[in-house]
């Protein structure tokens, strides 16, 4: 992507990209409860191992530490936040009303999701919101920023006498290169960018010849020089973890051979990060890929080896 004359957000996440630096983010789920010192020992793992780290919004539809509340900490702990935003929670009102309070607390970057179904957690019978699905979101927080609008249509400002105050944050959204229809996935892709999307994180990528079919799709149209793209990486832990990601979860592709490398293995974690590794020095050969997401799934401990088995380390200062 060519380099952008001038940043939108000033986040780190944006300088990184904007330099041309290969860039690493990770992940960071918010605990189940309001213990704080659990957000602050995940975050010493991730420290100077990622650019930035995504604070996961109530993932899987299970209550946690808000990812504002979890992001500031993060913040505070030397890590800069990727917060995310999902549309199963809050209407445009409560969604704008984080946007301000996200811009005030520091936190400059966001990543506008969907969300999982509420059925699929632990409070089943709640009702969702879905105000606005994620492409409107991002469109929304893209106007915010550079219209300096509501989603109403009034400006950002206290009264008509004072100034603008609009947040300005690195947008960023999510991507399934695997999903059916196959010929949709590109098409979606440039449904988030011409929405506004700075950034995209994909889902965790296992089968790489049907991603690269896609990323091959993806500079066909040019989207590699509209949008910054980092490939998602979840590093398997076991057989078990294979099969489940292969049959359970909607949207995802996982070769056999993969899981045969598994069964063989002696030692199934360690041959998992090594397809990881693996994965991660494939990727970098890609042409339109701008860096990597690592999604260890409350393994952020497990990182910083393989970041620096993958060749990611130092990060750029």
């Amino acid at each position: 992507m060519s380099e952008q004359k001038t940043l939108k957000s000033g986040s780190r996440l944006e300088k990184i990209l904007t330099e041309g630096h290969f860039a690493v983010t990770g992940e960071l789920g918010p605990p189940k409860s309001a213990d704080v010192e659990i957000i602050k020992k995940k975050a010493g793992y991730l420290k100077g191992v990622v650019d930035a780290v995504n604070i996961t919004d109530n993932q899987t539809a299970i209550v946690r530490m808000s990812s504002m509340a979890a992001g500031l900490f993060a913040l505070q702990a030397g890590l800069e936040p990727v917060v995310q935003i999902t549309c199963r929670d809050r209407n445009r009102l409560a969604i704008q009303a984080d946007v301000l309070g996200a811009q005030a607390c520091g936190l400059r970057n966001i990543l506008c999701l969907s969300g999982d179904h509420q059925r699929f957690g632990n409070h089943p019978g709640s009702k969702n919101v879905f105000d606005m699905d994620s492409i409107q979101l991002i469109n929304m927080l893209k106007r915010m920023r550079d219209d300096k609008v509501f989603a109403c249509g009034d400006e950002i400002r206290n009264t008509k006498k004072q100034p603008v105050v609009e947040p300005r944050p690195f947008i960023g959204a999510a991507a399934n290169p695997f999903g059916d229809p196959f010929a949709f996935r590109v098409i979606r892709l440039a449904k988030k960018v011409k929405a506004g999307a700075d950034f995209i994180q994909t889902q965790c990528i296992y089968d790489m010849e049907r991603f690269k079919r896609w990323m091959t799709e993806v500079v066909n149209r040019g989207l590699h020089e509209q949008v910054y793209i980092l490939a998602g990486i979840t590093p398997l832990k076991s057989v078990r973890m294979a099969e489940y990601m292969r049959d359970k979860v909607a949207g995802l592709s996982v070769p056999d051979g993969l899981i045969e490398r598994l069964e063989k293995a002696e030692n199934p974690r360690e041959e998992g990060e090594k397809i990881a590794v693996e994965q991660i020095q494939e990727i970098r050969e890609i042409p339109g890929i701008a860096g990597v997401h690592i999604m260890a799934i409350e393994a952020e401990k497990s990182v910083a080896g393989l970041a620096e088995k993958a060749g990611l380390l130092p990060r750029p200062a």
